[in-house]
């Protein structure tokens, strides 16, 4: 109960201390307290504190004359010169009863009502840099906050456009397996049922651990040769496949799914009956934070003509870029080599930088 109470009161003072209101009321007490301190106190503290305190008001009158109306309706709609005439004129305004408010004050002590006429040129200066600064501290806490609410909204676009992407990864790796589950089972094939095995860990890892930004390394190549393992039960002799990891792997992060696009297209798109001895050949070297993949596959000498004009589908390197950009932004490089032949791809993810 105690706790409950405690966490209470700590919530009513967070949110007391975030209003700016409170921020302004501080800001002035505290500015009170600092002129008082360096003021001369031999007429005595409180008629020092007063004149502070005479001071603090005419001050705040000018701030917020400037931040609550010449700001909104001349500043912020460019039209400078009006509201630099309009801040002159307010200070020339207030200076004059700042003044007479001390001079009727100072009565019983003619010398200080004599350095007050005297001195009216600086009191009118220190009043305008005053109200000038506002203007400053106004411009630079609107560039803050623009700034802040601009990274926030980059943030939540960035999380958004990488759950789309992940959500157009995710159902086609499925719609794939489930196609050659479905092949083999016409087939009556005694591999199906290793099928159905390797597609429980796939799926698994998709829905429990892809969900997160980062996942382990060592979970990704394991998806990986689960994958591959399909694929060769699905394609037996006919295909070489290839899978070769050099270097230490140990607790490195991954975004999840990173790899997969790049293997799948290699066996969508690059084998085809028309290949008699096809091949899929994989490396991945780790270098401490720092990943090279590389994958290479036989492709045919001309792309086959689907039937009906049906177009695969796939998530294309397009989103693979995309993704690459917003995981990895100045930190990766990814070159294609389209050779007669074979088609392959480097990959270089630099963690470190």
């Amino acid at each position: 109960m105690d706790t409950v109470i405690n966490q209470d009161w700590r919530f009513k003072l967070v949110r007391f201390f975030s209003n700016r209101w409170v921020y302004h009321i501080l800001f002035w007490l505290v500015l009170l307290v600092l002129l008082t301190v360096i003021e001369d106190t031999r007429r005595g503290f409180f008629f020092t504190f007063s004149n502070e305190i005479i001071n603090i008001l005419f001050y705040a009158a000018i701030v917020y004359f400037n931040l609550l109306y010449l700001i909104p309706n001349y500043l912020s709609k460019n039209r400078f010169l009006t509201y630099a005439a309009l801040l002159i004129l307010a200070t020339i305004i207030i200076t004059p009863l700042k003044m007479i408010v001390f001079y009727f004050k100072f009565t019983g002590h003619p010398s200080l009502q004599t350095q007050l006429i005297a001195n009216q040129g600086s009191y009118f200066i220190l009043t305008f840099v005053i109200a000038t600064f506002s203007t400053l501290s106004k411009i630079i806490n609107d560039w803050v906050r623009a700034t802040r609410e601009k990274q926030e909204l980059e943030t939540r676009t960035m999380q958004t456009e990488l759950r789309f992407l992940k959500s157009q990864i995710n159902p086609h790796f499925l719609f794939n397996t489930l196609n050659s589950l479905y092949a083999l089972t016409l087939k009556k094939s005694e591999k199906a049922p290793e099928i159905v095995i390797k597609l429980s860990e796939m799926m698994r890892y998709m829905l429990y651990e892809c969900n997160e930004k980062r996942v382990p390394l060592s979970n990704e190549v394991h998806y990986i040769r689960n994958y591959l393992d399909l694929e060769r039960l699905r394609h037996g002799d006919k295909v070489d496949i290839r899978f070769e990891v050099n270097g230490h792997i140990s607790d490195q992060q991954i975004a999840p799914l990173m790899f997969i696009p790049f293997i799948e297209n290699s066996f969508k798109h690059g084998l085809t009956n028309q290949i008699s001895k096809g091949f899929v050949d994989i490396k991945l070297m780790v270098d401490g934070q720092q990943f090279d993949f590389y994958i290479e596959n036989s492709k045919p000498d001309a792309l086959p003509v689907q039937e009906h004009h049906r177009r695969s589908g796939g998530i294309g390197l397009v989103n693979v870029r995309r993704r690459l950009d917003i995981l990895y932004p100045k930190n990766y490089e990814l070159t294609i080599h389209d050779n007669p032949k074979s088609y392959a791809v480097n990959l270089h993810i630099n963690m470190n930088a």
